[in-house]
């Protein structure tokens, strides 16, 4: 296997202009392949154009290339990638990038061998400067709530910000807190997984899901505004 520090992810300016533009990304989990395209319907209703697929059930890959095919103008990323298989698996069903909860040496190595952009999971000092050796620049900090909130990756993003390094903050953000994490300057968006809830997808409540898209959607324009 080759040195960690040979291997290069580069995570493309342009597709982080994108979702910083975008704000939020929806974090979702499908576990029936035909709930793709009214999920997809129900956020571009609700002006989220990002989204996270987790692959997290049996049809995760098939629900990505249904995904794709119902909104191909969405920028549509693989969550939850945890093996080099899995790599290939998500950028062949049309996934635009891949998101990790942590750092696979192997699964960046993977990822770095098909261009594909990735980005690890990290939560302490240590997990950045690997991300860093892997050339990462776009990283998911996870658990985001629970590894200490948004004073503490402003604290432990400092060293790094010269680096042009950015975050992905995931786990443990709502409504609630959306405003305060938007307005850290590293935070490219905020990771939404409460704007499509499994039970939401499962009972069919595309009308919530797109109230709450447009809710959260509104919640980053009202925070980055009190910034400027």
């Amino acid at each position: 296997m080759n040195n960690p520090a040979s291997v290069s992810v580069v995570f493309p300016l342009d597709l982080r202009a994108r979702i910083r533009a975008a704000g939020i990304v929806a974090v979702v989990v499908l576990e029936r392949v035909v709930d793709a395209a009214p999920l997809a319907n129900a956020l571009r209703d609700g002006g989220v154009s990002v989204v996270e697929l987790a692959l997290r059930t049996p049809v995760s890959i098939e629900a990505l290339v249904a995904f794709r095919a119902a909104a191909p103008d969405f920028l549509l990323g693989a969550g939850t990638v945890l093996s080099p298989q899995q790599v290939s698996e998500a950028r062949a069903a049309g996934a635009d990038f891949g998101v990790a909860p942590g750092l696979n040496h192997r699964v960046l190595q993977a990822a770095a061998e098909l261009s594909w952009p990735f980005a690890p999971g990290v939560a302490t000092a240590s997990d950045i400067e690997a991300g860093l050796e892997h050339g990462c620049r776009f990283m998911k900090f996870f658990p985001a709530g629970t590894a200490g909130g948004p004073e503490h990756l402003a604290t432990l993003a400092t060293p790094y910000l010269h680096e042009q390094v950015s975050f992905l903050p995931l786990g443990g953000l709502s409504p609630d807190n959306a405003v305060e994490w938007s307005r850290l300057p590293m935070v490219e968006a905020l990771g939404g997984s409460w704007i499509a809830p499994r039970e939401s997808i499962l009972t069919g409540d595309w009308r919530g899901i797109a109230r709450r898209a447009g809710e959260g959607v509104a919640l980053v324009r009202q925070a980055r505004l009190a910034v400027i």
